[in-house]
């Protein structure tokens, strides 16, 4: 029986244009089990909703928080799930594949971004070289690009920046990259230049949109917090309803 990380890696392959890989982002256990439920092969855990549902702002979840709400999230479905954890904490590569691993994530998103600045691509490439020694393959890498979101020096390509980073992070030996907020018309340069899968955000209300991104070069598509936020802004709805009898 093949590893679950291997399970979740495949699921990226092959994807035939108009038919990504789209990963709901659950915030807690019992979302979770929704999307399980609705059919989804796998998840994709999104910090910030996370964040939100613990209490904190972006950004701002203790690493030991973060884990332990990954972990309630991974016990509760038996598809796979990927872990957002931002810039890895300060841990080390070994020791930030084996908090994943024990909280049953089979992959994670990396940024390459700190403080609101963007990181030394480089030195990010080594970074993610090093977790992905680490992982030995059990863990899927998807490498976050925040040059559409930190912003680059005065009159810099972020198209180029983008897939000047891509490449350099797929080299290192990245599963898949994720140049968050990247402009859908931008998508076919930078999956045509990209050796590994292309990660796109997009709209959870808009189907259409969804294949629509995947025929422009997008292989998965994740939705970062919005889901968590469409599921309040419903409660919050409801208990005005409610409230107000």
């Amino acid at each position: 029986m093949s590893d679950p990380a291997s399970v979740f890696r495949a699921l990226h392959r092959g994807r035939a244009p108009g038919d990504p890989l789209v990963l709901p982002g659950p915030w807690d256990a019992a979302g979770a089990r929704v999307f399980e439920d609705a059919g989804f092969p796998a998840l994709a855990t999104p910090s910030a909703g996370i964040a939100a549902s613990l209490g904190y702002e972006d950004g701002r979840t203790p690493a030991h928080e973060m884990f332990a709400a990954v972990a309630r999230i991974t016990r509760a479905v038996s598809v796979p799930v990927s872990a957002d954890v931002e810039g890895g904490y300060g841990l080390a590569p070994g020791e930030l594949v084996e908090r994943l691993l024990e909280a049953g994530a089979v992959g994670c998103n990396l940024e390459d971004s700190a403080d609101g600045v963007l990181l030394d691509p480089r030195r990010q490439a080594d970074r993610l070289a090093r977790v992905r020694a680490a992982a030995a393959g059990r863990l899927f890498v998807n490498a976050r690009i925040d040059t559409y979101v930190r912003g680059l020096p005065g009159g810099a390509d972020p198209v180029a920046e983008t897939i000047a980073r891509a490449r350099l992070y797929a080299e290192a030996g990245a599963d898949c990259v994720y140049p968050i907020m990247a402009p859908a018309d931008d998508l076919p340069r930078l999956s045509a230049a990209v050796p590994v899968p292309l990660n796109t955000n997009g709209m959870p209300d808009d189907p259409p949109g969804l294949r629509r991104l995947g025929e422009l070069g997008a292989s998965r598509i994740t939705f970062g917090p919005l889901m968590q936020i469409h599921a309040m802004d419903a409660v919050r709805k409801l208990a005005e309803r409610v409230c107000t009898g």
